[in-house]
């Protein structure tokens, strides 16, 4: 089951501006007429219900939205980049591969997110007339659009698991109560990937049911099959611990212990989730036995037996379950925060760029989209330099450097030019 993997996504670039001038009869004095560069793609991820891993993916290395294309003479505006959306199964986490950071949480059937936002097109030079410059040569550039390292991670959305070591019956339960086929056969790790099915109940009510591939000791440090699927377990509302009681290849008291020390170990949450316990094989010899040492080790907890060849004491399972599921269902919308109606109020923009002094009257800003910027100027057009050094007193870099104590005549490094300061 393909459940994690790494992909990289790149919105698009912004078109550049124009740089045109109208020639047209009766405009004898003409003008600028630069049009204004399109926008860049975005990069969307949407639920698929149709999806169940995140196979499809796996060669995926990178995707890529378009480029906004250039302004065009007479104002016209260059076309927009076309968006990309990539399909992922319900209940997909989307982190920053780079800091961990989560990103979307896809819970919703065809919920939809923007993850990489696409590059504003570059104004044309019509929108640079000025009094003083009523010919302008300088058109924007298009802004970069974000580009991320994901990392996705599938988390099935189920409302009760089954765990518990291997061979001790949980896929034998899942295809006795749901109409799901998994493999199934008398050796350890025959489930290799997480099963599910859904539990219709004679009373009208239904819970999704899933088989988490067996536990072994030490699976929260990666040993067996265990650490790559415990994950999964994080979304059930409710556990059904299935145990052995027949005691031919195992002993239920130490299993119990050690499946709660692996719950605890992976996440301390897990070990409060409400688990139904099941000792199941009771149609075996010595079984009886073994239950009643079990129930003296736990006189608190309420046990379920079963044989699941036999389809016996499977009822009285699924309702425990499903009313376990209704009040955990039911503190899950009174704990979810109501939605309020939300109040903009105008925020200063933090600033996208860092001053640094680097000693002897030199300094350096620090910022790639100023850097993004200073690539695209041809500093032998007065009017590129002109409009570059507007931009940088609009961004605030010049007040930033004077804070800073840069004086008249100080060295100023921006990208890989090195430049003179002046007020």
């Amino acid at each position: 089951m393909i459940d994690l993997i790494r992909i990289r996504v790149k919105a698009g670039d912004g078109g550049k501006g124009c740089v045109a001038w109208r020639h047209e009869k009766f405009y004898a004095n003409g003008g600028p007429f630069g049009g204004d560069g399109g926008k860049g793609g975005n990069v969307y991820i949407e639920v698929d219900t149709n999806e169940t891993t995140l196979t499809k993916l796996r060669y995926t290395k990178s995707v890529k939205a378009g480029n906004g294309a250039p302004g065009l003479i007479k104002k016209m505006h260059g076309a927009d980049g076309d968006d990309v959306i990539i399909k992922v199964p319900l209940g997909t986490m989307v982190r920053n591969a780079k800091n961990g950071d989560l990103m979307a949480d896809l819970v919703k059937p065809h919920q939809i997110v923007l993850i990489a936002k696409g590059g504003k097109g570059g104004l044309g030079n019509a929108h640079f007339a000025t009094a003083r410059n009523d010919a302008p040569e300088y058109a924007q550039p298009g802004e970069t659009g974000q580009s991320f390292e994901l990392q996705l991670e599938l988390r099935l959305l189920a409302d009760a698991g089954l765990i518990g070591f291997p061979s001790v019956g949980k896929s034998t339960f899942l295809s006795v109560v749901t109409a799901a086929r998994p493999q199934i056969a008398a050796y350890p790790f025959t489930t290799l990937e997480p099963n599910i099915g859904v539990v219709n109940l004679k009373d009208g009510r239904s819970f999704v049911l899933a088989d988490m591939p067996g536990l072994i000791e030490g699976a929260a440090e990666g040993k067996g099959l265990g650490d790559e699927f415990l994950r999964h377990i994080r979304r059930c509302r409710v556990l059904i611990h299935v145990l052995d009681m027949s005691g031919e290849e195992r002993d239920p008291l130490e299993d119990y212990v050690i499946i709660n020390q692996e719950l605890a170990s992976y996440d301390g949450e897990l070990a409060k989730r409400p688990q139904i316990i099941v000792a199941n094989k009771m149609d075996a010899e010595g079984a009886s036995e073994n239950l009643k040492k079990f129930k003296a080790a736990h006189p608190d907890l309420k046990i379920y037996e079963t044989s699941t060849m036999k389809h016996e004491g499977l009822d009285a399972v699924l309702y425990a379950a499903m009313d376990a599921i209704s009040e955990a269902r039911k503190e899950e919308a009174e704990n979810t925060p109501k939605e309020e109606v939300v109040v903009y109020r105008y925020t200063p923009k933090r600033p996208d760029f860092e001053i640094i002094n680097l000693g002897n009257r030199k300094w350096k800003v620090q910022s790639d989209q100023v850097d993004r910027l200073a690539d695209t100027v041809d500093f032998n057009k007065e009017e590129d330099t002109y409009a570059f050094a507007a931009t940088l007193q609009k961004m605030g870099i010049d007040k930033a450097l004077r804070d800073a104590g840069a004086e008249n005549g100080d060295q100023v490094i921006v990208g890989s030019y090195i430049m003179d300061f002046r007020d």
